[in-house]
């Protein structure tokens, strides 16, 4: 109820259609104004149901403004403007196979094809003597490994053959991932570069307008996830996600990635915040890197990991920059969705069903529109509240925000590190000194003990036959004080008897009715108050010892001991 009602006081409800029918990823949704008119329409590229019915839907409001048919799964799409001329209007690329199909004011403008990859010179030269009919089929499969011709049964390979032996040899690969780069200016409505990754472990850069190869560098990996910032022209970095759990950054005039950053689990998200790499894994954590450390180290510097309540299905951006603010975005699989900022939660949004695409923009006119898609189909669009704040403070329980604040450790003087070299080089030294205290501490510590004992000063008695504990309580300001002495006996179920106790003292500092008592039996477990009162003599203002001994008939040496400091008469010295 409390994060429902979070969630509530900073989003509007806009539009829920359960039965919207799309069914796509975060990388197949994009906002754009496709009609230059300032009111930005919702692109999806709808799987359909993954063998048909795959289309290119656009959503005006919440209604359906128009389709197009793809002749394939859609595996990324985003917009980018081909060209400054009037009206600036951007264009649509989805990539979908070996194909990237342009749509421009929605209407198929251009295809553009993967180059084909370098086949197999045996492969080729095998094939190249089946279509002269110079080997047959068997002699033909003992050649070949690993491709589909193998698998067939032998009534069916020449059939196979004669289909294909015609045909020339090609081998293609798909593109995994997909994203813009801006040319040579770093304004929205400059002219964007498309950036494909491929099957191939190759990621190209395609010129916006000839669309011919502007750039090609390899990955050591199947590029899955990608990010790309900077210009063409100038300097960019381009963030890839790869099927090896590693993500690898490319650069400017750089054929090969030069930095890596190993993660523990599988990334299923990718976005970034700045100088920093957000990454969502399959280990339901979210961990954060820096691309500052990349110069030094050559690998991303771990800023901070979040663990997360369940798993992570899509991640984006929530970009206002009308108020200077970013967060993550991050769907999970309990049908909810999390804003974090920095490490901190900041809000939690309920949804009806598991969310697998999320996107953040103008939707129309409104700058803070948050549109999702479900697993079943629906579309959920939210605003975003004018009057929405965020707390820095984190709303998921756990360890105070002061606790992950780093501490100004200082430098390390000079006296630090020659008194650590004089440790390291007198080790043995210093060891042997301490052991040699700690034996002589020990020793003092045991001789102590046994003079306590001997003379009987515990407060305790070392008898098993009599134990006995003692306290005594002196009252008053003087001259006269009121003495008392308890004692308890602590054993289990005996008791004592026959005891004495016997006052030890200065008699020209002190007097006392009664300087010695006969004990009544003990009971165990039972506390004994025992008074007596003591006359101080002197005028002098000081004080002395007396000495309380507890005494059992037949023993010379005392049960008990105690030195009871006296206090100063304080009557005496006003007098």
């Amino acid at each position: 109820m409390k994060d429902s009602a979070v969630s509530s006081s900073k989003w509007l409800d806009a539009h829920y259609d359960p039965v919207a029918n799309l069914y796509t990823f975060s990388s197949c949704i994009a906002l754009a104004d496709l009609h230059g008119d300032g009111e930005n329409k919702l692109v999806v590229g709808d799987l359909g149901t993954g063998a048909s019915n795959m289309k290119l839907k656009v959503y005006r409001g919440t209604g359906l403004l128009s389709e197009n048919t793809l002749l394939d799964l859609p595996t990324g799409l985003v917009s980018f403007l081909m060209d400054q001329h009037e009206p600036c209007t951007p264009a649509i690329a989805v990539a979908s196979g070996p194909f990237i199909y342009i749509y421009k004011n929605l209407r198929p403008y251009f295809k553009f094809t993967l180059p084909t990859l370098e086949v197999n010179p045996l492969e080729q030269d095998v094939w190249s003597q089946a279509r002269e009919d110079m080997i047959d089929p068997m002699t033909l499969k003992e050649m070949l490994e690993g491709i589909r011709f193998l698998m067939l049964e032998p009534q069916d390979m020449e059939a196979y053959v004669n289909l294909h032996k015609q045909q020339p040899i090609r081998r293609q690969t798909v593109i995994t991932c997909i994203g813009t780069l801006k040319k040579n200016m770093a304004d929205d409505d400059a002219v964007s570069c498309l950036v494909i990754g491929t099957e191939s472990q190759e990621v190209y850069i395609l010129d916006p307008e000839a669309f011919t190869i502007l750039a090609k560098m390899s990955l050591p990996s199947v590029p899955t996830l990608m990010d790309v910032t900077g210009q063409f022209d100038v300097e960019f970095r381009i963030t890839i996600a790869c099927r090896n759990g590693n993500i690898y950054i490319l650069r400017r005039d750089s054929p090969r990635p030069k930095y890596c950053i190993e993660l523990s689990s599988h990334p299923v998200g990718l976005v970034r915040m700045g100088k920093n790499v957000v990454v969502g894994c399959a280990q339901e954590t979210l961990h954060v890197f820096s691309h500052i450390s990349f110069k030094d180290t050559g690998h991303g510097k771990k800023l901070w990991t979040t663990y997360l309540p369940a798993p992570v299905t899509t991640m984006a951006v929530l970009d206002l920059p009308t108020r200077g603010f970013q967060a993550v975005l991050v769907g999970l699989a309990n049908c909810e969705v999390h804003v974090y900022r920095d490490k901190n939660l900041i809000s939690t949004i309920k949804t009806p069903d598991l969310v697998t695409s999320i996107c953040f923009g103008r939707y129309g006119r409104e700058d803070g529109t948050l549109i999702m898609t479900t697993k079943g189909g629906g579309l959920i669009v939210k605003i975003l509240k004018r009057t929405a704040v965020f707390d820095d403070k984190d709303s998921a329980p756990g360890p105070p925000i002061a606790q992950s604040i780093r501490l100004n450790v200082p430098k390390k003087t000079k006296l630090y590190v020659d008194q650590t070299m004089r440790e390291r080089e007198n080790a043995v030294a210093m060891h042997r000194a301490f052991q040699m205290d700690l034996s002589r501490m020990r020793l003092a510590a045991a001789r102590a003990y046994v003079k306590a004992l001997e003379s009987s000063l515990t407060p305790m008695s070392a008898s098993l036959t009599e134990p006995l504990k003692m306290n005594a309580v002196v009252q008053g300001l003087g001259p006269s004080f009121k003495l008392t002495l308890n004692i308890q006996n602590t054993a289990a179920c005996r008791p004592v008897m026959n005891l004495a106790i016997s006052f030890l003292y200065d008699e020209n500092l002190y007097s006392m009715r009664t300087a010695f008592f006969k004990i009544p039996l003990l009971v165990p477990g039972l506390n004994y108050p025992i008074d007596t009162f003591v006359e101080c003599l002197s005028d002098k203002g000081i004080s002395d010892i007396i000495k309380v001994f507890v005494l059992r008939e037949g023993k010379s040496a005392p049960l008990l001991t105690a030195h009871i400091n006296m206090p100063v008469s304080e009557g005496l010295a006003l007098n």
